[in-house]
């Protein structure tokens, strides 16, 4: 490498660390099981896909429902399995997503650990393929109506992602980081941040950029809200495209609901 190359190429460490700082930075605390999570999936891909390369964003694991022997959910009475079912219905019908609640009769979860778990087993590989690990374990659940607290639902899922995203994580790794303390401790940071942050429904976003005071939004919020909440931290940005294609937002983000495209249209 010459002079020359080498000066570009320290102007293009430079220029990549500004845009860097230029972003907004989304993160986001979420969790396998939440019904409420996966009911925003429309307006929270919409907002990646108007603003992709203008923000950046990281999961956190939450681990809501250690398990059901001392779980309580004030807000809706909720102190068994059975009693989910109706909370998940009401998700549905509010947001239009759909949602399998007969699995909290039929099979349900005994927690949402081993889920994230799984998750950050995955993200010990790679974080992208970890967020498409995150989605496919929400169809399991909420679409096809797969228990995600059990291994073997866990091992499948990251064989549909292994196929249809070929070379992403290797399964025999995921496998032993998923049975192992591997998985466990790369999930332990993410619930101590939650649990200091006092994190105790999701979605929960906190948005941020240098400069400018963080937005705390949380639950289930509609399109404008959180793009209200994006131009206070950042009054400049610009979409990245305002009219969204049908097929183009298929071809990148794979599977969608049919609330998910109604909400682009």
């Amino acid at each position: 490498m010459n002079l020359q190359q080498q000066e570009q190429e320290v102007r293009n460490i430079v220029q990549g660390e500004e845009n860097k700082a230029d972003r907004v930075e989304i993160i986001f605390y979420t969790d396998p099981l939440c019904c409420w999570s996966w009911a925003f999936e429309p307006q929270w891909r919409k907002l990646q896909y108007q603003f992709r390369n203008q923000i950046v964003f990281r999961n956190v694991m939450t681990g809501l429902l250690p398990s059901w022997k001392n779980y309580s959910d004030s807000v809706y009475s909720v102190t068994r399995p059975q009693q989910m079912g109706p909370v998940w219905m009401e998700a549905s019908e509010t947001s239009g997503m759909p949602m399998n609640s007969r699995i909290w009769v039929e099979d349900p979860p005994a927690s949402s650990y081993p889920a994230c778990i799984a998750v950050k087993a995955v993200e010990l590989q790679s974080q992208d393929a970890a967020v498409k690990y995150l989605r496919l374990l929400r169809e399991a659940v909420m679409l096809q109506g797969q228990n995600i607290a059990k291994q073997d639902v866990l091992l499948q899922v990251a064989k549909t992602l292994s196929n249809n995203f070929r070379g992403s994580i290797d399964l025999d790794k995921f496998a032993n980081n998923l049975t192992n303390d591997n998985g466990l401790e790369a999930f332990r940071p993410d619930w101590r941040e939650s649990q200091n942050r006092n994190i105790t429904r999701t979605p929960t976003l906190i948005i941020r950029t240098s400069g400018k005071s963080a937005i705390m939004l949380t639950g289930y919020r509609p399109y404008p809200v959180l793009l209200e909440a994006l131009k206070q931290v950042a009054p400049t940005m610009q979409s990245t495209v305002e009219k969204i294609d049908v097929e183009g937002y298929k071809h990148f983000w794979g599977n969608l609901t049919k609330r998910e495209i109604e909400e682009i249209q």
